[in-house]
């Protein structure tokens, strides 16, 4: 399955009619197994769905490390896609006590879940003090449209960004869902064994808690966003340490937790926002 395809359209100008025809980015069924039991079930974008398992997996705690997933089979089926996982000892007994607590699996993005408690459950704390210069946030944003490779052709999904802290980019992924961008982007950082801490990560949506809670897992300090965060997004940022800009755009951005990491010229400016 391609993660886009071309569409026929009717395409209305101020000149009347005409046959066109679009780009647009694949949906569909992505089922996680784990050692034979159904877990949740997402509509995403088929591409990079090795990413997409392992970091879905780091990113809802279903294992700690990459190689706690002991094999993974990407199974096309007539209705969607399954990712099937057999976990390791102890890991897998200890997911499998943990799955005959869970009611029941959810399409959103926080899965699994059996209690609003889990659902709300603290990020991990977020200790790097790593800073960044504005500028190098500039360049991030700059550099960020040119490789959304999908998105140029449909106009359509999401990407989620790992950089350097010079603003160099280091990995991208792309879907029609914001958090399974960046479930995406844990996964590939993961299996290339890079470190979050040091880096900052650049997301083209809103900004909702589940992505603050992904961000502390991967263990980036600062997350970057072009839309706006909603305020437990902010409350989440601040009690897990990240900086957290959004509003992102070429001639600036608006810094909303402990903007201490943000090297601004009036220093006085930033040390006055939590």
């Amino acid at each position: 399955m391609q993660p886009s395809r071309r569409t026929p359209a009717v395409a209305w100008r101020s000149h009347g009619p005409m046959q066109a025809q679009r780009a647009v980015p694949e949906e569909t069924a992505i089922a996680f197994t784990y050692d034979g039991g159904s877990y949740a079930v997402m509509m995403a974008t088929p591409d990079d769905l090795a990413d997409f398992a392992i970091g879905f997996s780091l990113n809802e705690g279903v294992v700690h490390a990459p190689g706690e997933i002991d094999r993974l089979e990407v199974v096309e089926q007539e209705l969607g896609i399954e990712l099937r996982m057999w976990l390791t000892e102890p890991r897998a007994s200890h997911f499998g006590a943990r799955r005959r607590r869970i009611a029941g699996p959810t399409g959103c993005g926080l899965c699994g879940l059996e209690s609003l408690a889990e659902a709300m459950r603290p990020a991990p704390r977020v200790e790097d003090e790593a800073s960044f210069a504005p500028e190098a946030i500039l360049r991030a944003l700059e550099a960020l449209a040119p490789v959304q490779a999908l998105n140029r052709e449909t106009h359509a999904v999401h990407a989620a960004a790992f950089f350097r802290p010079g603003g160099e980019l280091v990995a991208v992924r792309e879907d029609v869902g914001r958090h399974n961008a960046i479930d995406k982007l844990g996964g590939a950082l993961a299996r290339a064994g890079i470190a979050g801490n040091g880096g900052f990560i650049v997301v083209t949506s809103r900004l909702s808690v589940e992505m603050l809670q992904k961000t502390a897992v991967i263990g980036a300090p600062l997350l970057v966003a072009v839309s706006a965060p909603t305020a437990l997004a902010i409350r989440t940022a601040e009690a897990a340490g990240i900086t957290l800009a959004a509003v992102a755009r070429g001639d600036g951005f608006e810094i909303f937790t402990h903007a201490r990491r943000i090297r601004c010229e009036e220093a006085n400016v930033c040390e006055h926002v939590a």
